[in-house]
């Protein structure tokens, strides 16, 4: 039989575990933190004095991220290898939104600056893109923030096969329109002339081509940016763009090549070359 004399009223459990009382009595509908008695007339809760540990553990998943379907699960499997790759995963979520809120910040302070004014971190210009030679890897990525899922194939792949880049590398474009999801990508980096690679990689000897090209420097949400600024120069220029439809050869995508590592480097920081090629 439950000792009730040592229980706590919800209000001193709230005080005591920093959990509201809206939130704890929504934990205890959800099997989470179950009052050690409830009393049948009034509806009261009781807590005892040592469910304030198992209070912490909830307060500090919640803390992290964690929903309350998902607190119970955890709870459920606590001690197992599943309890640690879900704190992982949950790592990695936070480091991926901690990215991009670094790289929205960026932008906003970009636009402050710039307000009323086309922004100088964007130069463009028409630049002679020397004959070179690549090697990529393809892939379809669910958006084009997550281009960094194909550079894990690639840079392991590359040392792997014994190739040896020559300078810094960037990305293709193979989709002829801007797509909300699933754009399909080619990674690159430069490797010497009568480099020779096994699949999954594939190399490519480039032709010397003109090129519309915008200088970034700043965040990659300023790439979007680019390309208006690139519409613009070309419209001011009489450029014409090479005409793009399925199964371009890549000579004809436009690309990015990206002149600073961007996990050394901060988003305000980050240089980049965006290219569209002339007709």
């Amino acid at each position: 039989m439950t000792d009730t004399a040592g229980l706590m009223s919800i209000g001193e459990f709230s005080s005591r575990s920093r959990l509201s009382v809206r939130m704890l009595r929504h934990y205890g509908d959800h099997g989470i933190l179950v009052p050690a008695e409830v009393d049948p007339a009034s509806g009261y809760r009781r807590f005892a004095e040592e469910q304030l540990a198992e209070a912490a553990h909830v307060r500090r998943l919640r803390d992290v991220g964690f929903a309350v379907s998902a607190i119970s699960v955890l709870l459920a499997a606590r001690g197992t290898e599943s309890y640690r790759q879900a704190l992982d995963l949950q790592r990695q979520a936070l480091g991926d939104e901690l990215r991009a809120a670094r790289e929205r910040l960026a932008l906003i302070d970009q636009l402050l600056d710039q307000e009323g004014s086309t922004m100088s971190a964007i130069s463009v210009s028409r630049e002679t893109i020397p004959a070179r030679t690549v090697v990529t890897i393809t892939g379809t990525i669910p958006a084009y923030d997550q281009e960094g899922r194909l550079w894990e194939q690639l840079v392991p792949e590359i040392g792997r096969q014994g190739l040896t880049p020559i300078g810094p590398g960037g990305a293709f474009e193979h989709d002829p329109e801007y797509r909300e999801c699933d754009p399909t990508i080619s990674v690159w980096l430069p490797v010497p002339a009568g480099t020779t690679a096994s699949p999954p990689l594939v190399v490519h000897d480039l032709p010397e081509q003109e090129v519309a090209m915008a200088r970034v420097e700043g965040p990659f949400t300023l790439i979007s940016e680019a390309h208006t600024r690139i519409e613009e120069f070309a419209h001011a220029q009489g450029l014409t763009f090479a005409r793009r439809g399925d199964d371009d050869p890549m000579e004809l995508l436009g690309f990015n090549r990206y002149l600073s590592d961007p996990s050394q480097t901060p988003p305000e920081r980050q240089l980049t070359q965006v290219c569209v090629p002339l007709a």
